[in-house]
């Protein structure tokens, strides 16, 4: 139950702790607020690697939707990969977040209406058994809402926490409230969306119910389960093409392209965002016009979205992308923007143990999905079929860690360096003389139309 309880969760989170002061900083991307407490280098590096987390979520998102294409609508996976990219390449150009916002709510309704129109003929399929009767019995395959066991328990809070506070070091994730007319707005829209949220999650739910509890054998699909075949990751796809007639199953592939398309977008939006207002505008030419910043948008959103759709040749798994974009924004990006808003003792000396600290202990506690062995094994860690596994919420550690690092090392190099203990010379950071710079921000040029 982690993974639908925790975004609404983090929405909320965000209304409540995030929107205030983004906006009183008077933000075009979270990433200012590195700017303006650290300097430009510690901003660069972090630039550098929020396009890097939107690179490589780019990929994930659209991997995932030409799997779900190519298995419905029997076409070539990288044709579905293309095509889709081509339209979502296309639609931000022309509009920028006019067009992303604008889309965004047309695909909100497209997935909600179109999931619930394909739910009845999922449920009423012949060969579903009912799912009140499959949600804590072993009848056909194991029970939908799942077997916790105890010895689980930290992995389960670790995903709920991974799921609930990891996106909030994501800039798409930031960039609607930042463009929001007013404080109280941006906070309305999180807690709406919080409260809609559960809303949207209940037809994928059943229709994930209604494919544990198929008796698959008798689809045309066949022996054995998704599950047991490896393909749990496309039991929508596989159960919108064997449970219900073929005009419903193309109407449900098309709300997962409208669901795709709509974080694809983000991520396209996010990264040329970055790029011109922190990298270019901010380092590489600080006298550009708005006309020239928009210019490098255009360019920006062009060579993302290339670069990152040829990424999904690499492989059809999107286990990788997946690994980087989202460990990278828990264990890096989220302890530092936590620290960089909320903490006045933070220093770019900080910023720097934390990202080291948390990136060197998840990479040492080893992950399975990379088949890397943990050096470090926690309390729990046991050998299982000749894998280890880690009982303890290690990406939570890891998050904890970087956080007491970026605090621990800031305190130390303010003391060192203000009682004089460190020459004033060394401080290349300036603990002792922090300061707000002017950022020369690109205007509006992100927010209006061509």
């Amino acid at each position: 139950m982690a993974l639908p309880t925790a975004p609404p969760c983090r929405l909320q989170c965000r209304g409540f702790l995030f929107v205030k002061p983004l906006r009183e900083r008077n933000c075009m991307t979270m990433l200012d607020s590195f700017h303006i407490k650290y300097g430009k280098v510690i901003m660069a590096g972090m630039s550098l690697v929020s396009l890097f987390i939107d690179l490589t979520w780019l990929p994930a998102t659209l991997t995932g939707l030409g799997g779900t294409m190519s298995v419905v609508l029997d076409l070539p996976f990288s044709v579905c990969i293309w095509i889709s990219a081509a339209v979502v390449i296309i639609y931000t150009l022309m509009g920028g977040l006019y067009s992303v916002a604008y889309t965004d709510i047309i695909q909100l309704v497209l997935i909600l209406g179109g999931l619930s129109i394909c739910v009845p003929f999922v449920l009423t399929n012949p060969h579903t058994l009912d799912i009140s009767q499959t949600l804590m019995n072993n009848t056909l395959n194991a029970p939908w809402i799942g077997q916790p066991e105890l010895k689980r328990t930290w992995i389960i809070i670790d995903d709920f926490l991974y799921f609930a506070v990891g996106g909030l070091g994501y800039q798409a994730f930031h960039q609607r409230i930042l463009a929001a007319s007013s404080t109280a707005l941006a906070k309305i829209s999180c807690f709406a969306a919080a409260f809609l949220m559960f809303i949207f999650a209940i037809p994928p739910v059943l229709i994930g119910a209604a494919a544990a509890s198929t008796d698959w054998n008798q689809t045309t699909y066949g022996s054995p389960s998704p599950y047991e075949r490896g393909e749990a990751a496309l039991a929508l796809p596989i159960t919108l093409q064997h449970l219900t007639p073929t005009f419903v199953s193309i109407i449900g592939i098309g709300c997962v392209a409208a669901a795709v398309m709509s974080s694809a977008d983000s991520a396209l939006l996010s990264a040329s965002s970055v790029f011109t207002n922190n990298i270019y505008k901010n380092i590489l030419r600080p006298q550009a016009s708005d006309r020239e910043c928009q210019w490098v948008v255009w360019a920006s959103v062009v060579v993302v979205g290339l670069v990152g759709t040829s990424l999904t040749m690499l492989n059809n798994s999107i286990t990788l992308f997946w690994f980087f974009s989202t460990e990278m924004c828990y264990i890096i990006m989220f302890p530092e923007l936590f620290c960089v808003l909320f903490f006045n003792i933070s220093n770019g000396y900080g910023a720097i143990m934390g990202v080291l600290v948390g990136l060197m202990l998840k990479l040492l506690s080893g992950d399975p999905s990379l088949g890397l062995e943990p050096v470090i094994h926690f309390p729990g860690c046991t050998l299982e079929d000749g894998v280890y596994v880690q009982y303890a919420p290690v990406r939570t550690i890891s998050m904890l860690s970087a956080i007491a690092a970026i605090l621990l090392f800031s305190y130390l190099a303010s003391v060192l360096f203000n009682k004089g203990v460190l020459p004033e010379k060394w401080d290349v950071y300036k603990v002792k003389a922090q300061h707000s710079p002017v950022l020369p921000l690109c205007g509006d040029v992100l927010h209006k139309k061509p």
